[in-house]
C-alpha cells in the first residue's frame, strides 16, 4: 500500500511526523480525504480534528485552524496550534470551555464575542477528540 509523511507543524513546535496511508481534514470548504499521490493543494482548515490513518492504527490531533499543503509524497500542515488526543487535559480544555461560555454569555463587543466563539470551538474540538 502506497504512504506518504504527514507532518504537523505549529509556531512552537512539530507535533507530529509519520508515515501514512490516508489523511482526513475539516477546510473551509468542506472535508477532504487524502491519500497518496493527491494532486497537489493548498487550503485553509477549520478548528477540527484531523484524523491520520497508518495501517490498522489511526491517529487524531485536535488541529486550531491553520493551512494544509498537499504535495506528492508529503502532507505538511501549519496550525496555529495542535495537540495529540494523549496530550489533551481534559481538565484544561473543560475550564477553557467554561471561560468560552461564560464570555459569550456576557454579550460584550464583536471582538471579544468573536474571540469567545474561537475559544470555545478550540475548547469542543479538544474534548470531543478526547472522549472518542
Amino acid at each position: 500500500m502506497s504512504s506518504f509523511l504527514v507532518e504537523i507543524v505549529t509556531p512552537e513546535r512539530k507535533v507530529y511526523a509519520e508515515t501514512a496511508n490516508m489523511v482526513s481534514v475539516s477546510g473551509v470548504e468542506g472535508e477532504l480525504g487524502i491519500l497518496p499521490n493527491h494532486i497537489p493543494l493548498v487550503t485553509p482548515l477549520r478548528i477540527a480534528p484531523v484524523t491520520i490513518k497508518r495501517g490498522n492504527s489511526v491517529d487524531v490531533v485536535a488541529v486550531n485552524g491553520g493551512f494544509i499543503e498537499v504535495r506528492k509524497d508529503k502532507i505538511v500542515i501549519l496550525a496555529e496550534s495542535a495537540e495529540l488526543a494523549t496530550d489533551i487535559n481534559i481538565e484544561r480544555a473543560e475550564a477553557a470551555k467554561q471561560r468560552a461560555q461564560q464570555r459569550l454569555a456576557a454579550k460584550q463587543d464583536q471582538v471579544d464575542f468573536r474571540r469567545a466563539e474561537l475559544a470555545l470551538q478550540r475548547a469542543m474540538n479538544r474534548l470531543n477528540i478526547k472522549h472518542k
